[in-house]
């Protein structure tokens, strides 16, 4: 094997893509910008202790730990950048108010969370803390969709669920964490028989509550058919009433409900919402409420936000057009000065100069130059090719 094969589910990234991921890192937070999010930039590299307190099993198992050479302590890659905003939110910043944050950068897990998935996603994400009223469920969700138009993803489906839901289902249920686990397990993908089989030791309300939610999914007749089913979990009504009223505001997008869905990481407390659109194999986005995420930094606050694989997105994006460049010849002696001069102004205006080196005057560019400059009465101007 060569030494410089790289790992699996690990790419390089060439220039193409790498062209096209850039240009929708730019919408994504140029659209968050506009919506008063300010952009932070954690360390890729955290003590395990502050990376991980928290935020559950599954992405203690999503992350890569070495050894500090300083310290000695353990470190640990982030799997995730929601624990480290609120780490900053917490202790950081310290704001009384609301407060808006944004971020993208790499994440790194040590196994791809689907077929054919990088372990290296470029994972973008905006945050609002302070708020616990719907009007932040609201902003975030709408600002999902405002980041999928802008990279002109369309015909949208906002697909949402409640953490409360199973939660309060489960309340008081004596279960050790693997039962619990293959619960959800059994939840996610609508499997009766092995739910009947997994709660057939639990109360009557719980074990009628979590096999009716197998069935709960689809249009917002969903809803209607989960207060009639599920009476008699306390907490229900609110969060089937908080779903309702999200539904009735979101613009741009289709709207579905699968009350069973408890994908994603453990940390979400209330509404949780993915995106889909056609061509992609699973949701493009993914957030919720985290009103407990902050806790263990010692601020508990509201929490709500949503997160996104760039690289992802650029397999659902249509192909961006790339900005036609000017090509330049390769001067030297007293014409340099001008065509230099030339060169310059014509960068400072925004556009793309390619320069051809000596000799390589036929070889085919990665800007496609239509158009190139030429000596005219003295000065550089440019025409067409």
């Amino acid at each position: 094997m060569s030494a410089w094969v790289l790992p699996d589910h690990i790419a390089d990234v060439l220039p193409s893509e790498a062209r096209h991921i850039e240009e929708l890192r730019r919408l994504l937070l140029d659209t968050a910008r506009g919506y008063g999010y300010e952009l932070v930039m954690p360390p890729l590299l955290e003590h395990l202790e502050s990376l991980l307190t928290g935020t559950g099993e599954a992405l203690d198992l999503q992350t890569f730990k070495l050894v500090d050479q300083l310290s000695g302590r353990m470190m640990g890659l982030r799997a995730d950048t929601t624990p480290q905003v609120a780490r900053i939110d917490a202790h950081l910043l310290n704001r009384q108010g609301v407060t808006r944050l944004c971020y993208c950068g790499p994440v790194l897990h040590t196994r791809p969370d689907r077929p054919h998935a990088t372990r290296e996603p470029l994972q973008f994400g905006a945050e609002i803390y302070g708020h616990a009223g719907l009007e932040a469920d609201l902003e975030a969700l709408q600002l999902a969709l405002d980041c999928l138009k802008a990279t002109r993803v369309s015909s949208l489906t906002v697909d949402m669920a409640d953490a409360r839901i199973v939660r309060s289902l489960l309340a008081g249920v004596p279960v050790d964490a693997a039962v619990l686990a293959d619960v959800h397990s059994a939840l996610a993908s609508k499997d009766a028989s092995s739910l009947a089989s997994l709660t057939r030791s639990f109360p009557a309300a719980s074990r009628e509550g979590l096999a009716a939610l197998v069935s709960l999914y689809g249009d917002d007749k969903v809803l209607l058919e989960a207060e009639k089913a599920l009476q008699g979990a306390p907490a229900v009504r609110e969060a089937l009433s908080n779903l309702k009223w999200l539904a009735s505001h979101v613009e741009g997008a289709k709207v579905s409900f699968d009350l069973a869905d408890l994908r994603g990481y453990a940390y979400y407390s209330g509404v949780r919402f993915g995106i889909y659109t056609p061509g992609a194999s699973d949701a493009l986005v993914r957030g919720g409420r985290y009103d407990e995420v902050g806790a263990v930094f010692g601020r508990n606050r509201p929490a709500v936000g949503f997160s996104l694989d760039v690289k992802e997105l650029v397999g659902v994006v249509g192909h961006r057009p790339l900005k036609a460049a000017i090509r330049a010849p390769w001067l030297e002696g007293r014409e340099a000065g001008g065509l230099a001069a030339a060169i310059a102004a014509l960068r400072g205006q925004g556009e793309t100069v390619v320069c051809v080196l000596p000799g390589h005057e036929s070889e085919v560019a990665e800007f496609e130059c239509d158009r190139e400059l030429v000596p005219a009465a003295g000065q550089w101007a440019v025409k067409a090719l």
